[in-house]
């Protein structure tokens, strides 16, 4: 049985700008297992031009996205919200096999169920070469700490 993931629908913007800060938590695990819990079991997806439906579809899918973006670090801000449904826009830092860096942007709708569980998130995503100088994203693997300046400081 699935469990209840707080804060729940209807949001507020308090609700809201926690939900994405626990959203970006988890993704900066890069636990594909610990991300797929916080979606229905059979959630939709649309990533950049990939469908991916249901959890075992999205720990494939998170496996190979962080095979790939090696040092991955994300900041998410919320950027509208309206009772069970957040837009939001990211900005993440990464490199490849061959230490090319890149920054990718992009914005994300989601829809969530009653308890909590998100049951659609559509992501649109540009990557954006960058020279390793030219990263902004510094801090230890994990939980980006809450001091860090968020994509509105930078400028993304």
């Amino acid at each position: 049985m699935d469990t209840t993931r707080a804060p729940l629908p209807p949001f507020s913007l308090s609700s809201a700008m926690e939900k994405v800060r626990l959203a970006e938590d988890g993704w900066n695990s890069r636990s594909p297992e610990k991300v797929a819990l916080a979606y229905t079991p059979d959630s939709e997806w649309r990533n950049r031009s990939e469908f991916v439906n249901g959890r075992e579809a999205i720990i494939d899918f998170l496996s190979r996205k962080w095979r790939r973006e090696l040092e991955y670090r994300l900041i998410k801000e919320l950027w509208a919200f309206a009772d069970n449904r957040i837009a939001v826009r990211f900005a993440y830092e990464w490199h490849d096999d061959s230490e090319n860096w890149f920054r990718s942007y992009g914005n994300e709708n989601w829809e969530f169920e009653a308890n909590g569980l998100m049951r659609k998130r559509f992501a649109s995503i540009n990557d954006v070469p960058i020279q390793e100088q030219d990263r902004r994203f510094h801090w230890p693997q994990g939980r980006r700490p809450d001091e860090h300046p968020g994509l509105s400081d930078f400028g993304f």
